[in-house]
């Protein structure tokens, strides 16, 4: 199965450590939030996990194979990554955008699906009334939403052999409007059900403990907890993380409680 282990990961820029000895698991049939303020790592160890990044120390293992040691078009083939930076300079269709995803599989013989992959894609995501529309012309909300649709191209059949390949989303609820942040994570959350294993950085404490199993919370380049959301993303323990006062209004359906700020830090 496709399990995703870091262990003491460290990655240092100009003498100091953006990531400080951090290690986390990413299982299949779980969406893992990672959380914590500017600066704390979130992206980095994203990158780590992904094997664009190489750690000055420390080891990533998929399926109990380093990350490294894998060539890198079988990894693009089971695994997709979804980045804050997904500008794009050329007129492309939302459709070319899409089909993007299945350059890894080129010359294989899953390429003949690249068709079912791709529309398959694009009505996971809700965007096939979009495929012939100029990318560039799109909001901020709806490119984001073609990105998911082009990671999941690249990866399919993202149901079919789903605790084979994971999916790591940077910021994916960026730019999008409240009733799209809860229908991508919603999503995400049905795809980890279906056996994925998927990792996303979140801002809102609210949105991960509404839709992740899990959660790391990370706090200057370490990892401070990790665990069940209901376990771990407590009033007190997110109040230190991010500097506020926040107390605990009710309990969402994933045992996790709804926080807000009662006043200024």
């Amino acid at each position: 199965m496709g399990t995703v282990e870091a262990s003491g990961l460290t990655v240092r820029r100009g003498g100091k450590a953006i990531l400080d000895d951090a290690s986390v698991t990413l299982q299949p049939g779980t969406l893992t939030a990672i959380l914590g303020p500017n600066g704390a790592g979130k992206s980095t160890l994203l990158r780590c996990l992904a094997g664009s990044l190489r750690p000055a120390a420390g080891t990533v293992l998929v399926s109990g194979t380093p990350v490294s040691a894998i060539p890198a078009a079988e990894l693009a083939r089971i695994r997709a990554v979804m980045t804050q930076e997904n500008q794009l300079g050329f007129a492309f269709s939302v459709l070319q955008v899409v089909q993007l995803g299945r350059l890894p599989h080129a010359g294989r013989a899953g390429a003949r699906d690249d068709g079912q992959a791709v529309a398959a894609a694009l009505e996971a995501t809700g965007i096939m009334h979009l495929a012939d529309r100029d990318f560039t012309t799109l909001s901020g909300g709806e490119k984001q939403r073609v990105h998911l649709a082009r990671a999941l191209a690249q990866i399919w059949p993202f149901r079919d052999h789903a605790g084979d390949r994971f999916l790591l989303l940077d910021e994916p609820t960026n730019n999008l409007d409240l009733s799209h942040q809860h229908r991508l994570l919603g999503f995400a959350h049905g795809l980890a059900d279906a056996g994925l294993a998927i990792a996303a950085v979140l801002h809102d404490p609210n949105l991960a403990a509404a839709y992740a199993h899990r959660a790391v919370i990370m706090q200057q380049g370490r990892v401070m907890a990790e665990g069940p959301t209901h376990e771990i993303m407590t009033a007190p323990a997110i109040s230190r993380i991010y500097g506020l006062d926040l107390q605990s209004f009710g309990t969402l359906p994933t045992g996790a409680p709804l926080l807000f700020a009662s006043g200024g830090a």
